[in-house]
């Protein structure tokens, strides 16, 4: 039985940077850091209410993602016109701007430094 998703993994050639990306311009609390295997690759987890976020050295990976949209994932926040103006003028990479999803909320897309997106969600109230 499945219980629930304990985490997403972002994989790069450059994870200390994109790591300071979440960290740093985006603004999430980074839990650890931790070295993965014996090649000196490292990882960066933050805990976003019980499911983490990894950013994870991966010798697999080169270079920008090609289609960022293939995955996606969901930031939850307040105020999604604040937080959209306050990480648009960070200079974050816009996809799309606010937008309304019916029964859903309010949604902004952006492009992190490896070229994947992210969102940034304010659920509606029930």
């Amino acid at each position: 039985m499945i219980r629930a998703l304990e985490s997403v993994l972002i994989s790069s050639e450059d994870a200390k940077t994109l790591a300071k990306f979440y960290r740093e311009v985006i603004g999430l609390k980074q839990n650890s850091e931790m070295e993965m295997g014996d090649r000196g690759e490292k990882a960066y987890e933050f805990d976003l209410k019980g499911t983490n976020l990894v950013v994870m050295d991966h010798s697999g990976i080169k270079g920008q993602n090609p289609q960022g949209a293939r995955i996606m994932f969901n930031l939850e926040v307040d105020d999604i016109e604040k937080e959209f103006a306050r990480v648009k003028k960070e200079g974050v990479k816009v996809i799309q701007e606010v937008y309304h999803v019916e029964d859903y909320g309010l949604i902004a897309t952006f492009e992190d430094v490896d070229g994947n997106y992210f969102q940034l969600v304010q659920i509606r109230a029930n």
